[in-house]
């Protein structure tokens, strides 16, 4: 199928397998899911009604209506509200007609292929990229310098400005205090936090991925700061933020 767009949406297939788990069930496995992008930063999935199992979708009587995609019908799956969007043959967008979406965060885990996939679906269109490099980076927060490096893993992210990865013998970890905060990545995997200093200026401005996932290896245990909180220079000159 060629892409298509309608409005600011934007379809394309994929030729993933995709399931979705319910309390250990597959709720959908297909080798024919949509990639739909209703919003511009990341697709979500939508499967063909024929890949479903319906008998675990419970119609609520309530509808959403989207100016492009129309009205879908709201379900509750194996007890959990409307967390499927069923399309019927009157969906102004051909390409989702008798097709269902399933709300990310109502299913327990989902799958492309036979790896485990967290927050959002792989955008194919985006790339990391993560290059050695020997340029200088030096980081300060409120004027005292809290790292400096020569030897920093640079990583390049469609869309996104470039992270420096920095080793953790170049940054003062004495200056940083751990975080509660955990985030998670769908192209790096989970990264843990550190705040700098006490005030909520410092708050989570470093980041590092100890266990990164196997694309984004390059990474581990190096650490980050966050480019629009900190003042950051790349061979003397200061970014902007």
């Amino acid at each position: 199928m060629e892409p298509t767009k309608r409005g600011r949406v934007r379809v394309e297939t994929t030729a993933k397998r995709v399931r979705a788990y319910v309390n250990g069930r597959p709720v959908a496995d297909t080798i024919r899911a949509l990639l739909v992008w209703e919003l511009p930063y990341y697709p979500t999935y939508y499967f063909p009604a024929d890949d479903v199992d319906m008998e675990s979708l419970k119609a609520s009587g309530r509808k959403e209506h989207s100016p492009s995609r129309g009205d879908g019908e709201l379900h509750d799956v194996a007890g959990r509200p409307d967390a499927a969007l069923v399309y019927g043959d009157d969906a102004p967008l051909e390409q989702i007609r008798g097709h269902v979406r399933l709300d990310w965060e109502s299913m327990d885990n989902w799958f492309e292929e036979d790896e485990e996939v967290t927050v959002h679906p792989r955008d194919p269109y985006r790339r990391v990229d993560i290059l050695a490099s020997s340029r200088h980076v030096r980081v300060e927060v409120d004027g005292v310098t809290v790292a400096d490096s020569r030897s920093p893993r640079i990583l390049f992210e469609t869309g996104l400005r470039p992270r420096y990865y920095l080793p953790k013998t170049d940054v003062r970890l004495d200056l940083l205090h751990r975080s509660d905060t955990v985030t998670h990545c769908p192209y790096k995997g989970q990264a843990e936090y550190w705040s700098v200093g006490e005030g909520e200026g410092g708050k989570d401005l470093v980041w590092s991925y100890p266990a990164p996932l196997p694309e984004s290896q390059k990474i581990a245990g190096l650490v980050a700061f966050y480019n629009e909180k900190v003042d950051l220079y790349v061979d003397g000159v200061l970014q902007p933020r």
